[in-house]
């Protein structure tokens, strides 16, 4: 059996820079436990599988799956897929629109194309839900990062499908500079049953990019996700509920992956409205899948 196949690198437009997705753009009739099968394959932290639409109003389906599990909602593979199914003419952006189904429910996506030529895709993030920290909880994330958190922001969990514990750090040098205890980390989150933690702190105002970013998901295998859609996302949403938006802005860059030598670049919005996460997405690997 043999299945159309791309491995997509999301948010670079430099081969080897992003956060790489699989993508099985025909996955009709293959069982949940063969997808998750392929996931812990390819080991990679998603790995997606294009289904049927089955919802009103969808353009395609998708089910997403890390090496260990499925997930509802996840950011790069929703912009991964999208590219790859554009790329191989499977679905065409009407208007500039694409509407996706997944386990999160219908996913709104924006296509764009900038003078340079690059492709940007954009997904509005599920309506975020919010947990603030309490006391103990704060003392054991600033234990587990082991570097002190921005004073008078409490991090929160934030619920986006993904599940986000968020922390913001004074700058982006503090974020670059964390070395947290990854096995610590992993028996809280377990614990909490989150995604995992994500970090971010202000650069430089001379800096193209508003924010450094740092996603951590020990129990879900993946020590460090090199840039995350739905972490990003996340930040967002919790500068949006903290009241900061006017201090970062409505509309900016942020930078993740230097210090697992990747150069994410990814676009954040903020309305009252919506969240929505944009970025630029390159194919690696194009053909088919062999089982």
């Amino acid at each position: 059996m043999t299945r159309p196949f791309k491995t997509v690198d999301v948010f670079t437009t430099v081969p080897f820079k992003g956060n790489p997705v699989a993508v099985v753009l025909d996955a009709n009739g293959l069982a949940a436990e063969q997808m998750q099968q392929i996931a812990s394959w390819t080991n990679l932290s998603e790995t997606t599988f294009v289904v049927p639409a089955t919802a009103e109003g969808a353009d395609y389906h998708v089910r997403i799956f890390t090496p260990g599990a499925e997930l509802p909602f996840a950011g790069h593979p929703t912009i991964g897929t999208a590219h790859a199914m554009l790329e191989a003419g499977m679905i065409e952006a009407k208007h500039g629109a694409l509407v996706q189904q997944c386990g999160a429910g219908l996913i709104k996506l924006k296509v764009e194309h900038a003078s340079d030529g690059a492709r940007w895709i954009s997904f509005d993030l599920p309506e975020p839900k919010f947990s603030a920290l309490d006391d103990t909880q704060v003392r054991e994330l600033q234990a587990i990062l082991g570097t002190p958190l921005e004073k008078n922001a409490t991090p929160c969990l934030v619920d986006v499908g993904a599940r986000w514990v968020i922390a913001q750090l004074p700058t982006a040098q503090a974020v670059l500079d964390t070395q947290p205890d990854l096995q610590r980390m992993r028996l809280q989150d377990s614990k909490g049953k989150h995604t995992g933690v994500v970090i971010f702190g202000k650069h430089a105002s001379e800096s193209e990019a508003k924010i450094e970013v740092r996603a951590f998901a020990p129990a879900h295998g993946v020590n460090e996700d090199p840039v995350c859609g739905s972490g990003n996302g996340s930040v967002a949403a919790y500068i949006r509920h903290t009241g900061q938006t006017a201090e970062f802005g409505s509309d900016f860059l942020a930078t993740q992956g230097v210090v697992v030598g990747r150069a994410g670049k990814l676009r954040l919005s903020i309305t009252g409205e919506a969240i929505r996460v944009g970025g630029n997405a390159i194919t690696c690997i194009d053909g088919t899948l062999s089982f």
